[in-house]
């Protein structure tokens, strides 16, 4: 079922779950190992991101350094096919800019077509780490509305090879990506909301949040998104705080902001057995405001710490 139906025949706030692809070496008993304390919330979808290739060189035994490209995440076509196939609910994957050709990306999207899955998160992506600034392939697409606008095409049947007539339409619900605090390399937020509400426009279906720790912020959002015209709905992204370090990592990685409360008492803490416990209450309180709110789903970011994710959604549910 597609994501915005999920939410279209729901009377209350569903669950979400978002996971990260094992690292190359390990196999699907890791996925199910993360997931399986989490099913017992009935969760409407489970997101799978997608992470591109990185550069490295390698030392050659004559001292000389071979370039490699390296995925260190690889399978999120096939993690969502398994979890479809082994717990029988809707899968999403990430679909990114970075990393792929359109042709590539149009292959991609076909897989996922023949596989049945149905529902998509349209983004541009990370810069490489090599980069300073995003860099798209050649013949790849630069932002996340190209990429948005040739899943739609595919939707219409409509193919990259002009010479395919009367192509198999695909069917694909697509979600896009929203910041509370605007996208860091946005002017302003006034900038942000218009690139937001032209993938509106162009046949986004549903937005999704980037993490944030204040939820007067993404109130502020919704209502700024439903003054210029954006009537879809948008979905808050939530992430538990578990260490110290991550209170100087999430502003620096994510551009977003945490609330004095919450890091007073985390700068309080002993240790990250303490932090733990003061970034789960905070999660709690922030679940049950939301869900108070009837936003159409809770979606957290479960990164590797499900039994955190675990303790918040047995109190909510």
């Amino acid at each position: 079922m597609k994501v915005i139906d999920h939410i279209k025949q729901s009377k209350s706030t569903q669950i979400s779950f978002e996971i990260l692809p094992p690292l190359k070496g390990k196999t699907i008993n890791s996925i199910y190992d993360h997931l399986n304390p989490l099913m017992e919330f009935k969760p409407s979808f489970i997101n799978v991101t997608y992470h591109r290739s990185e550069t490295m060189f390698k030392k050659k035994p004559d001292g000389t350094f071979e370039k490699i490209e390296v995925r260190k995440r690889p399978g999120t076509v096939a993690i969502c096919a398994a979890i479809m196939n082994h717990y029988r609910v809707d899968a999403v994957p990430h679909l990114i800019c970075g990393g792929f050709t359109r042709r590539e990306t149009e292959d991609a999207l076909i897989d996922l077509n023949f596989l049945g899955i149905d529902n998509v998160l349209v983004l541009r992506g990370d810069a490489a780490k090599n980069e300073s600034s995003f860099e798209p392939e050649i013949d790849g697409n630069n932002y996340a509305i190209q990429l948005l606008k040739q899943v739609v095409n595919l939707n219409n049947g409509i193919y990259i090879e002009e010479d395919i007539k009367n192509g198999g339409k695909t069917n694909f619900c697509i979600g896009v990506a929203g910041y509370p605090e605007k996208h860091f390399e946005s002017p302003n937020m006034t900038t942000d909301l218009n690139y937001l509400k032209a993938k509106v426009d162009a046949g986004a279906e549903y937005i999704t949040t980037q993490m944030f720790f204040d939820n007067q912020k993404y109130f502020e959002f919704v209502k700024a998104c439903k003054n210029i015209g954006i009537d879809i709905p948008i979905i808050p992204g939530l992430k538990p705080i578990t260490s110290k370090k991550q209170l100087s990592i999430l502003p620096k990685v994510f551009h977003v902001d945490i609330p004095a409360d919450l890091s007073d008492e985390i700068i309080k803490c002993k240790n990250d057995e303490v932090v733990e416990k003061v970034g789960t209450e905070w999660l709690l309180h922030q679940s049950k405001e939301l869900k108070k709110a009837n936003v159409p789903v809770l979606h957290y970011y479960t990164l590797g710490k499900p039994h955190i994710i675990c303790n918040v959604v047995k109190d909510i549910v």
